[in-house]
């Protein structure tokens, strides 16, 4: 999705895929296949260029530490970077920042779990501190022992050490979106709903229904706090909880993840903005002076493709178009599987319950439901 914007910018890319059929490997020429820590890799992608940067977290400190000392830049950087790769370290860091976060704590035995859950309601959510994505690595629970497994992968070593949170009474999921170059200037997108099933996306609006201006404020400055004190350039996505304000005030927020890399819950952009998400990375981390990030419309909802029941997606493209001319479809050329981010579909308008249930329905037709 980063392309069409580089081509337009007269960039070229270069993409690590793992494989080569990969999606980026669908579209990006320069595509060598390959593991971010395997010996060399990222050393070979980085020869020649202007700046290394990434879409997922899992890419090793250290030799990204060693690239920025032999004179690459690096964006973001191994420092910043591992703040979203280690819950722990990103919460200890948020914490000391003065950012509002859920109650947590580093839990390494059971009993300390079990303590936790004492004093806080009898249940929490326990995380594992590296790797958990889309659901993976979270669980709710009551007891210590529902979590067992992963405190005898951590004490043997093949698992990570144990983050655990309090439950957090919200009232909805927010995310905002924030880019930032390194000479320092740092622009937002509007504060979105995100709406999760199963732990993973299913949809967003763009801006978030009747977010109350005080709150929208709060969450804006929550985003700036966190990029510019762990020093982020690129995309920044902060997810948050609402949550009620116990004085009766607006609404007051939370974090509760980060992404330092163009992210899902801003994937509206494409279509909903004069900058978009993708276009707006490439400046950032390039040091150009970054795009205008207001809304072409009043609303911009986008819906997940999340597995479908069709040999491929791409079937349903007719019925799509004809049901609905306005409907921006992007898939990702990925093999269907149950359950799968297959793609998404953007729809912008005047009218939020009709843009909702324009996307909802194109979705659903890529999904090949028939009810």
């Amino acid at each position: 999705m980063m392309t069409p914007a580089a081509t337009a910018l007269g960039l070229h890319l270069r993409v690590l895929v793992e494989s080569a059929t990969s999606s980026a490997a669908q579209v990006v020429v320069d595509s060598p296949v390959g593991m971010p820590r395997e010996p060399g890799v990222l050393e070979q992608l980085a020869e020649g260029a202007d700046v290394l940067t990434f879409e997922h977290e899992h890419v090793p400190n250290s030799v990204l530490d060693a690239l920025a000392a032999r004179g690459v830049a690096v964006h973001p950087s191994a420092g910043a970077l591992r703040h979203a790769q280690d819950k722990i370290v990103m919460r200890s860091r948020l914490t000391a920042l003065g950012v509002p976060c859920p109650e947590w704590a580093p839990v390494s035995t059971e009993l300390e779990l079990t303590e936790f859950l004492e004093s806080h309601g009898g249940s929490a959510v326990v995380k594992t501190s590296h790797g958990g994505y889309d659901g993976k690595g979270v669980r709710v629970v009551s007891s210590a022992d529902e979590v067992s497994d992963w405190f005898a992968a951590a004490a043997d070593g093949s698992g990570a050490p144990l983050l655990v949170e309090e439950r957090v009474p919200f009232s909805r999921e927010l995310a905002a979106l924030v880019a930032r170059r390194p000479s320092g200037e740092l622009v937002c997108w509007p504060v979105v709903e995100s709406v999760q099933v199963d732990g993973v996306c299913s949809e967003v609006t763009a801006p978030a229904p009747g977010l109350h201006p005080a709150t929208e404020a709060r969450a804006e400055a929550v985003a700036r706090a966190v990029a510019e004190g762990l020093g982020v350039t690129g995309v920044l996505a902060v997810e948050l909880f609402e949550v009620p304000d116990e004085a009766g005030g607006p609404p007051r927020v939370l974090v509760n993840e980060l992404a330092m890399r163009p992210h899902n819950s801003g994937h509206w952009t494409i279509d909903g903005a004069v900058t978009s998400q993708f276009e707006q990375h490439l400046r950032a981390v390039l040091d150009l002076p970054l795009g205008d990030p207001s809304p072409r419309a009043r609303w911009t909802v986008m819906a997940n493709v999340l597995g479908t029941s069709l040999p491929d997606p791409t079937a349903a493209l007719p019925a799509v178009a004809a049901a609905d001319a306005g409907a921006k479809v992007h898939l990702y050329g990925k093999e269907v599987r149950a359950g799968r981010k297959l793609g998404h579909v953007n729809v912008s308008g005047d009218d939020l319950d009709d843009v909702r249930d324009r996307a909802r329905r194109a979705a659903a037709l890529l999904r090949g439901d028939t009810a």
